[in-house]
């Protein structure tokens, strides 16, 4: 009976001694990041967005209602950035990649911070913007 409590016990703290060695496997990769990588994810962060020169070549149109339709039967459409809706006349932009559209002011300031689309996360490929022309 003392040897069986004894295995048990020997057995208990094995299996939490690799619980224990495996949690600081899995921290030290996740966490261990030294200075210089510390640094260079900055970086990285810093050029994850674009320049105004960059944001100026996105395609750019004004929006209009067609005067066909009922203006009960148009579909509301908003700006996911300011949460506005777009009315006639309003300058918009169209992302290249996802063809997610918003005010102009509204996206080129999202796109100073961040170089993702604020809808779908899908990241604006200036390379396809250029195929485009402005509407």
């Amino acid at each position: 009976m003392v040897l069986e409590i004894v295995t048990s016990m020997v057995l208990l703290f094995v299996g939490i001694a690799v619980l224990v060695i495996i949690h600081i496997c899995i921290a030290n990769s996740t966490f261990g990041m030294t200075q210089d990588n510390i640094e260079n994810s900055t970086v990285v962060q810093r050029s994850n967005t674009l320049s105004e020169d960059d944001i100026k070549k996105l395609p750019l149109y004004y929006y209009m209602l067609n005067p066909e339709d009922d203006a009960e039967d148009v579909k509301r459409v908003d700006c996911a950035v300011c949460l506005e809706c777009f009315k006639d006349g309003d300058k918009c932009r169209l992302l290249p990649n996802c063809r997610h559209s918003f005010h102009a002011s509204c996206i080129d300031s999202w796109l100073i911070k961040s170089v993702a689309c604020p809808i779908c996360r899908t990241c604006v490929d200036l390379e396809r913007s250029r195929g485009e022309s402005t509407f």
